[in-house]
């Protein structure tokens, strides 16, 4: 019998399987998130830029998050597809999927980025880029060129995790956190002496997306496990039905991720101007600036849930292609009891030192107003944090089980229901401080909804260890 491909997924110690594949997506996870948010760090520290840029790079962000939806989307879902695929050893809808996920990588990425150019001012609008016009001008600047750069984004983003399906997390981490070093060598020297403004700033995170594009292009011919054939590339679409399925869950998370922002952003746009002092426009753009400043915080800290929960996919799909359903449950536990870890160290972080996090972003460099709301956001709006963690890391784990329908509920009742329905309601009692309320509420009873999840799933992994979670199911319940 042929051996099949990445056979120590199914022996090797849970434990040293979790590091080797976390360890690397968590890195390239935070890199990826230090994209943006080193930017609003350069910016914030510009003066002739501050919070009317911080405002702007704010009002951009939920846009990125669109093209990164899409990009997860196709790469997560073949990265669990092509783990499953060899844990089976059926190396033919291994390569065949990649291949699909490449040529739907490449036409997606130029279709969005052709109707972001196309349809700029109603978007920025629409995530209250005219707050006012300081802001908007800005935004627009910097929109422009990120919208150029999507392509390249989406393609090292949707490439990384099928990296990592191959058997190289490390390289996949390698790509990012390169492109990242680009964009962190290229922002001061844009920004600073050259005075390019938010132009600067975006054509330097541009340069690094390429860079991690260019990088992946060349594993690609390189790959060990999947060799890519000429027939890897002709669109099947009832394969990429089978993979597509296994990423809705990765789409959902972010692209209500986006929606649940758009709520929140018009929110702190509208009650913000009924506060006595972001009412007027000198002041109108803080709370956006800031709160999108405690986003890119949260940004980071789930950047590293996320990391450990994706990283254990190739594990958890190969082992459930191979009936090892005790080792699914061995690691579920593991990361359950680290995803918790980590939400209480971020917890104490935004607690203890929300002056020092603000302090960052140039604050020094702004009135008082700025610093005493930035800390009562970071404050509130991340009291929850422990429970987030948990929440997002069983929506990616129960993706990797095959679990995509259960996963994509979850997820969409915390970003749908709960993150747009209380940023609109809360505030009609509590203004402006109604909206960060509404976050750490969401989050509460969305883990109510989890735990319950979590029991069934331990109690389907301790029946046998059978191969009862095969390619079949997860096709029947994605």
């Amino acid at each position: 019998m042929e051996q099949k491909s990445n056979a120590f997924l199914e022996t090797e110690k849970l434990s040293t399987l979790m590091r080797k594949y976390s360890l690397p997506c968590i890195i390239s996870l935070v890199v990826a998130a230090l994209y943006n948010i080193v930017d609003q760090i350069f910016i914030a520290n510009a003066d002739y830029l501050g919070s009317y840029g911080n405002a702007a790079n704010t009002v951009v962000f939920p846009l990125t998050v669109v093209a990164l939806a899409i990009a997860v989307m196709i790469g997560d879902g073949a990265c669990a597809f092509v783990s499953i695929s060899l844990g089976a050893n059926n190396k033919e809808d291994a390569h065949r999927s990649i291949g699909n996920a490449i040529v739907l990588c490449l036409g997606s990425s130029l279709i969005l980025s052709a109707v972001y150019l196309l349809a700029m001012e109603p978007i920025l609008t629409f995530f209250g880029g005219k707050v006012n016009a300081e802001t908007y001008a800005c935004a627009k600047e910097y929109f422009f060129w990120i919208a150029l750069g999507m392509p390249f984004y989406m393609f090292g983003q949707a490439m990384n995790p099928i990296i990592r399906s191959d058997g190289s997390p490390r390289f996949a981490m390698v790509s990012t956190v390169a492109g990242a070093i680009t964009n962190i060598i290229l922002d001061p020297i844009f920004i600073f002496p050259l005075k390019m403004g938010m132009m600067g700033a975006a054509v330097a995170t541009v340069a690094g997306q390429i860079l991690t594009a260019g990088l992946a292009v060349w594993y690609l011919f390189h790959m060990k496990a999947v060799k890519l054939q000429k027939s890897s590339f002709i669109l099947k679409g009832k394969l990429i039905c089978r993979f597509l399925l296994l990423g809705v869950t990765s789409f959902l998370s972010q692209i209500s991720l986006v929606i649940s922002m758009a709520a929140v952003q018009n929110m702190v746009t509208k009650y913000g101007a009924q506060d006595p002092v972001f009412g007027q426009t000198e002041y109108a753009q803080i709370p956006l600036a800031v709160l999108g400043i405690v986003m890119k915080f949260f940004q980071i800290a789930i950047s590293i849930s996320v990391g450990l929960a994706a990283g254990c996919i190739p594990v958890v799909g190969y082992n459930i292609g191979a009936g090892c359903k005790n080792r699914a449950k061995g690691l579920f536990t593991m990361l359950l009891t680290w995803e918790a870890w980590v939400g209480f160290v971020a917890l104490l972080i935004v607690e203890l030192l929300p002056r020092q996090l603000i302090g960052i972003f140039g604050a020094g460099n702004e009135s008082a107003y700025y610093t005493v709301f930035a800390i009562r956001c970071f404050r509130i709006y991340l009291c929850m944090m422990v429970l987030a963690m948990v929440n997002k890391g069983t929506f990616i784990y129960l993706q990797a089980l095959g679990k995509a329908g259960p996963s994509m509920i979850l997820s969409l009742v915390r970003e749908i229901i709960f993150g747009v329905f209380l940023p609109i309601l809360l505030p009609r009692f509590f203004g402006l401080d109604g909206v960060l309320y509404s976050f750490p509420t969401a989050d509460v009873l969305t883990f109510i909804l989890t735990v319950i999840v979590i029991a069934r799933v331990y109690r389907e992994l301790s029946e046998g260890n059978g191969s009862e979670i095969t390619m079949t199911e997860a096709e029947a319940s994605a």
